[in-house]
């Protein structure tokens, strides 16, 4: 599973999942652009990546049309191209509907589910006639719902959606779209929800009891899912939901 000679641009990449892969694309001869809100963290990762092969940095919001419109145009200019978008940005708040804000509801939507069309769009119009690869990395929360969670799990329910109607529209252009649903991944976000709970070792004693495999998933195993779906070992592969949550929710979890 190789990506030499690629461009591939990935949201929310400072840290977690989303540094997790663009370490691993990296490795495998890909030159990698970060795109995040989070401008320093981008930085200091393309930094880190760069020791390694070649890697640029954009601070941007991916909410934001005019910031990814502008994002996309800056790295076909450095690279002449650009092949694989993984569409890994995310947030997660945390509330019952009642009590949950309009403004809330807009931004989680706003990150996780208009980010990812917003990207697609405008790495749509520089991969046609070249072919590439999307990857959006939706959850474990499509299709398994949790209280308190209503709009993160109708904000990736809705990529899951959308992954299927992309691959449909441009699979005649070469461009293949997939998604990958991770489960418990030990994550800054994971670390977070940490802090909510009553008692730390009790929580993760019973996140790892309902876990087949017997752990958690690192942001490596959601990489290597993600280099594979990007990578021409999966040329045949559009349209897919890959799982990677240690058969959690195969045991109903």
């Amino acid at each position: 599973m190789r990506l030499d000679d690629r461009v591939a641009v990935i949201t929310g990449a400072a840290k977690g999942i989303g540094a997790g892969i663009a370490e691993r694309f990296v490795e495998a001869g890909a030159a990698v652009v970060i795109l995040d809100v989070d401008g320093d963290g981008a930085a200091a990762m393309a930094v880190k990546l760069s020791q390694r092969g070649p890697a640029m940095a954009i601070h941007g919001d991916v909410s934001n049309e005019k910031d990814v419109r502008q994002a996309i145009a800056r790295i076909v200019d450095q690279f002449g191209r650009l092949d694989v978008l993984v569409n890994n940005a995310g947030i997660e708040v945390a509330g019952s509907i009642p009590d949950y804000t309009e403004e809330q509801w807009d931004r989680q939507l706003g990150v996780n589910l208009k980010g990812a069309f917003l990207c697609a769009k405008y790495a749509i119009q520089r991969m046609r006639g070249r072919g590439g690869s999307i990857v959006n990395i939706s959850s474990v929360h499509a299709f398994a719902s949790y209280a308190g969670n209503a709009a993160y799990d109708a904000s990736k329910a809705g990529m899951l959606a959308l992954t299927r109607t992309l691959a449909l529209e441009h699979g005649r252009e070469g461009i293949r779209v997939n998604a990958i649903c991770p489960g418990y991944i030990d994550t800054p976000m994971m670390d977070d929800w940490l802090l909510t709970v009553p008692d730390k070792d009790s929580a993760m004693r019973q996140v790892l009891a309902v876990h087949p495999l017997g752990r958690i998933g690192t942001p490596r195993d959601v990489a290597d899912a993600a280099l594979f779906l990007a990578s021409n070992a999966a040329s045949f592969i559009s349209g897919a939901t890959l799982v990677v949550d240690g058969a959690m929710t195969v045991a109903g979890h």
